[in-house]
């Protein structure tokens, strides 16, 4: 299990990075963390609609309502120009993240 931190951490640019890919509706974006972690994110509507509105609000990302093709109204999401830059510093931090670990967590070379 994730912590709850790590998840908060994290939530903003796996929405961004989804978004690259093209417009998803909150239960789409649900679906694809879920996806992409193998079941280990589990998301709610209740965790992801405030981060969202939050990203919206700081217009890294922008919605519309419109109709799907099934009838049901639905509100899609895409990425702005502004939320492609902050995409890019998200990825350069988690990044270098990642690095770090990835130097502490190395295997050891085994002595003889």
């Amino acid at each position: 299990m994730i912590s709850k931190a790590l998840v908060a951490a994290s939530t903003k640019p796996m929405i961004l990075s989804i978004l690259l890919s093209g417009e998803n509706y909150g239960y789409q974006i649900i679906q694809k963390a879920k996806e992409l972690s193998g079941g280990t994110l589990e998301w709610s509507d209740g965790m992801l609609y405030p981060v969202l509105h939050r990203l919206e609000k700081d217009e890294f990302i922008q919605s519309q309502w419109r109709i799907s093709e099934g009838g049901r109204l639905r509100k899609y999401y895409t990425l702005t120009d502004s939320g492609r830059e902050e995409l890019e510093t998200e990825k350069k931090q988690w990044l270098i993240v990642h690095e770090a670990f990835s130097k502490l967590w190395k295997p050891l070379p085994a002595f003889d």
